[in-house]
């Protein structure tokens, strides 16, 4: 039994989530002691495939380097991966932007089933995975002669930097004739990334307004943390979607969280329970919120955020 995992990489820089995807494919090869593989796919990754190669359980980085691979574009990374997983038993990705993009495309062209968004390994063909907005969790066995997963990588311990794996080359380019890079447009920011970051700060509907967001910048600043919302305030418009938290947003899992003007929708939680320590403020006690939070402010942000603020 061997594993594939694709990598997770930007502006030539290995993703954090990529350790994470490697300790749950530890957990898989424990039973048989198969080899876990890393596939660096993009252009002028060296360096992403150097840092690769340092991390514990990896046998082998396998580098693709080519312009058709640039933009990790569903079309040529699902080929490039069809071309590759009959050596595998398994192929994993981090539930990501890329992975969610990727990753089914291999499972169609393989005929095989995907399993999403696993939080947990029973053994290697058996895993856990929420449902229900994180309700329920549900044992999936499969059968599939080729496993094609995405992990959730805030459930799994990153592992350490310590390794030297072999690096190769890949020689298999394949042609792209369905899609084509256009453009992008980056949100700039000096904080954490939110899906890395050890501290979050969220706001919700009961912020206001786009403006009274400023009201969190302060903190943040001083807690070295990262601003995240609730669907809520996404959808009235005070910020853009990029920050949004929850099921259908960002999966995070920091240190400290701390909810603010949230009332606790079960989308929301699905996002963020797995957090550490979670802090909530809200003014309405009855706020679902508090019944997973470890610290529970009954307050008016507006006069608690100054405060807390001042004694920070």
């Amino acid at each position: 039994m061997s594993i594939l995992v694709l990598a997770d990489h930007h502006d030539g820089q290995l993703g954090s989530a990529t350790a994470h995807v490697v300790a749950a494919a530890q957990q898989m090869a424990k039973e048989s002691g198969g080899d876990i593989d890393v596939l660096v796919a993009g252009e002028n990754v060296s360096a992403v495939a150097e840092t690769a190669a340092q991390l514990d359980g990896v046998t082998r980085v396998r580098v693709a380097d080519n312009a058709v691979y640039a933009h990790q574009l569903a079309e040529p990374l699902g080929d490039l991966l069809a071309a590759l997983a009959d050596d595998y038993s398994h192929v994993l990705a981090s539930a990501s932007t890329t992975g969610k993009n990727v990753l089914p495309r291999l499972a169609a062209l393989k005929d095989v089933s995907q399993l999403s968004d696993i939080i947990g390994v029973a053994s290697a063909d058996t895993f856990q995975r929420p449902i229900y907005a994180g309700n329920a969790i549900a044992t999936v066995q499969s059968a599939d002669r080729l496993k094609v997963i995405t992990v959730r990588t805030s459930a799994f311990e990153a592992v350490s930097e310590s390794g030297s794996a072999a690096i190769e080359t890949v020689d298999t380019v394949v042609d792209n004739a369905l899609s084509a890079f256009v453009g992008e447009e980056l949100a700039q920011s000096e904080r954490p990334e939110l899906g890395a970051a050890k501290v979050v700060i969220s706001g919700g509907r009961g912020m206001g307004s786009g403006e009274n967001f400023k009201l969190l910048d302060g903190i943040a600043d001083k807690l070295g943390a990262a601003i995240g919302a609730s669907r809520a305030a996404v959808d009235a418009g005070f910020v853009p979607n990029d920050m949004q938290v929850g099921q259908t947003g960002k999966i995070v899992a920091p240190e400290l969280y701390i909810a603010v003007g949230i009332s606790g929708a079960i989308q929301h939680l699905a996002g963020m329970k797995d957090s550490k320590v979670i802090v909530a403020i809200n003014k309405d006690e009855e706020a679902p919120i508090f019944q997973i939070a470890d610290y529970g402010l009954v307050a008016d942000l507006f006069e608690a955020l100054p405060e807390l603020e001042s004694k920070l």
